[in-house]
């Protein structure tokens, strides 16, 4: 399929670069690229149709254990 893109000027010459590396043409790399960036990473884990997210987060303080106390002592606290 044929199409115009407005590419971003350092993108337009990073897809160059690499489309002149492989010997391949602009639109089979730019395509390769858009495709590769929508491909999820991992599957997402669900329980009970719940996601589940990670415990830690790179950088992130670390926080308490969440246990049945914590959360009882925060739903009991006054406003």
């Amino acid at each position: 399929m044929r199409t115009t893109l407005n590419l971003a000027p350092e993108a337009a010459a990073k897809v160059r670069q690499l489309a002149e590396q492989r010997s391949q043409t602009l639109g089979a790399i730019a395509s390769e690229l858009i495709l590769l960036a929508l491909e999820p990473k991992e599957a997402p884990r669900v329980r009970n149709g719940v996601p589940i997210f990670n415990e830690r987060v790179p950088g992130a303080e670390a926080r308490p254990a969440t246990t049945l106390e914590l959360v009882n002592r925060l739903r009991d606290e006054e406003p």
